[in-house]
């Protein structure tokens, strides 16, 4: 039986373009290793808000990021590959471990129109390896949400998820695409410590 990742992967190849070439800030990837995570949110994507999406959760329920999500800083962990799993993981184990105090919301997102055909299924497929307790942490995106979270953050290094904090009114206000970091993790810790006290 072929995995539903698999057949999301194929799917997902054949059914649009791919936004991996695509540059989305002025910086260059060796001069993004740098920049601060505050910094390279600042440089990419200029203070603006994350796109209105909607999403749903594995337990079933619509979620509008980031308007369901406004009033406190929320912090966005973004694949597009399963194997991406690995690195998010990393990052909410480190978050856990720090004592980091945010809401966190981990973002599946498959783009093409051929892969919402079959959410029902990628999203039970993803029930069965995710205990039930986590289910309302996670929600998938598809279609042209998808696509437009893409669009925003490029897909490039699949394998690495896109960390992304957003602020109380739903700005963009830390970014980090290029894996686990234990230093940035920290510099993340006190970005959100610092939106926090400054509600």
């Amino acid at each position: 039986m072929i995995s539903v990742w698999i057949l999301v992967l194929l799917l997902a190849a054949c059914s649009g373009p791919d936004t991996a070439s695509r540059t989305t800030g002025a910086v260059t990837p060796s001069a993004a290793a740098t920049l601060t995570g505050a910094q390279l949110a600042a440089d990419r994507f200029g203070g603006a808000s994350f796109p209105s999406v909607q999403a749903s959760t594995l337990e079933g329920d619509a979620v509008r990021v980031p308007e369901d999500l406004a009033g406190r800083p929320a912090l966005l962990l973004i694949g597009y590959v399963q194997d991406a799993q690995f690195d998010l993981d990393r990052w909410l184990l480190g978050l856990l471990q720090a004592g980091t105090n945010v809401r966190c919301l981990e973002l599946p997102t498959i783009s093409g129109w051929i892969p919402s055909l079959f959410a029902s299924r990628i999203d039970s497929g993803m029930r069965a390896g995710i205990p039930q307790e986590d289910w309302h942490t996670v929600a998938t995106l598809y279609g042209d949400d998808a696509g437009r979270v893409a669009d925003l953050t490029g897909k490039e290094r699949g394998l690495n998820g896109r960390i992304m904090l957003l602020d109380a009114e739903g700005r963009i206000a830390w970014f980090h695409d290029r894996g686990y970091s234990a230093s940035r993790l920290l510099e993340l810790d006190a970005m959100v410590r610092q939106l926090e006290s400054n509600r």
